[in-house]
């Protein structure tokens, strides 16, 4: 392309930001990278979101169900699916607040790299793992970070990892203030803080990152309920009456139509109770009735005793895979799978996309982790 017609469209972008977005809203020449690099007609976050969908972890996301396993029926959510639902509804949220959307994309496409097979459960068993190995605890959250940051090294804005590493919302907020002005020390420091000592409460540095944040439990809140109906686990007769009036849902037998209703409800809430902060909210009544339903989703689905049914053989699965492939690179047992699929696929490989730094840094137990 021509120089001047690619700084005529540089130009408009940094214009139509100045006059369509909100003055709390991240702007793309605020995007900071580790490695400084020339900008090209894409904007700096949405060079991030297409950075992040080719990434090798990106495309892992299409086998992994979203909270049920070894179930029979193509209609559940997997995590690829998940991730495009919560980049619809931050995207929603985010243009009626006059937010970046790209920037929005980019977290919401990221968020969930790190997650690991078997949902909450594989988390908790992999994160035992971990300390038994003394490598610190295991997280999602930070292990998107680390694929994205470390093991692929995509250069990606502080702004869009920082919201990736902040999205945990397992603890539901009725409001969130940006913890702005963070630098990558500040970065590095919450890093650490979940690796090693489990403190997983950290707060994105920008509305965008709070917004996604928020939008992660509204994707997944009455998608789950609906898979649970799906599969026959929960009844909706099962769900709380104060929640059901107050949502709306009261009246509703379809299961799709009762979570288009409860993504609707909470969306335009958090929307009413947001335009024109530089926080984002719900009222306080919508903020306790999330509470209320993800208590019910805990009891009922996530920690239901079907599901936990499978820990004892998921635990074995894990323990068993984790200490083979930590004994093949003890004993450097070149034919392992662990060798051809990860440590022998460095950037000097004409197949390779392993970072050589962090091949270099990292010992066995963390190379069996991240395999």
């Amino acid at each position: 392309m021509n120089q001047r017609l690619e700084e005529q469209i540089k130009t408009y972008i940094k214009m139509r930001e100045e006059r369509c977005l909100s003055e709390f809203a991240s702007k793309s020449e605020d995007g900071l990278r580790k490695l400084a690099e020339p900008d090209d007609i894409r904007s700096r976050y949405s060079r991030d979101c297409d950075r992040i969908i080719h990434t090798h972890a990106y495309s892992r996301y299409i086998d992994k169900t979203q909270v049920f396993f070894a179930v029979d029926n193509d209609h559940i959510t997997h995590r690829v699916l998940h991730v495009q639902l919560v980049s619809k509804i931050a995207r929603t949220i985010g243009r009626a607040l006059k937010l970046n959307e790209d920037l929005i994309e980019a977290i919401s496409l990221g968020h969930d790299i790190g997650h690991v097979p078997f949902g909450h459960i594989g988390e908790d068993v992999l994160s035992e793992l971990c300390k038994k190995n003394n490598i610190g605890c295991f997280a999602h959250n930070a292990q998107s970070v680390q694929f994205l940051d470390v093991i692929e090294d995509r250069n990606l804005t502080l702004q869009v990892l920082d919201g990736i590493l902040c999205h945990n919302g397992e603890q539901p907020k009725q409001e969130l203030v940006p913890n702005d002005g963070k630098d990558w020390d500040d970065f590095d420091k919450e890093f650490n803080a979940i690796t090693t000592k489990n403190i997983n409460d950290c707060v994105p540095m920008t509305l965008e990152g709070c917004v996604v944040r928020f939008s992660d439990i509204i994707a997944y809140l009455g998608r789950d309920i609906q898979d649970a109906i799906e599969i026959g686990l929960i009844e909706s007769v099962d769900i709380p009456t104060d929640c059901k009036e107050l949502i709306g849902i009261s009246d509703l037998d379809n299961k799709e139509e009762m979570n288009r209703t409860i993504i609707n409800k909470l969306i335009i809430d958090l929307i009413e109770h947001s335009y024109g902060c530089n926080y984002i909210s719900y009222s306080r009544d919508i903020s306790d009735c999330v509470k209320d339903l993800l208590d019910f989703n805990n009891k009922s689905i996530y920690r239901n005793k079907k599901l936990l049914a499978d820990k004892d053989r998921i635990e074995i699965m894990y323990d068993t895979h984790y200490n083979f492939f930590l004994d093949a690179l003890e004993n450097k047992r070149h034919e392992s799978r662990i060798y051809r699929d990860f440590v022998d696929l460095s950037k000097n490989n004409p197949q390779g996309w392993i970072d050589d730094k962090y091949l270099d840094k990292s010992n066995n137990a963390e190379k069996v982790r991240d395999y």
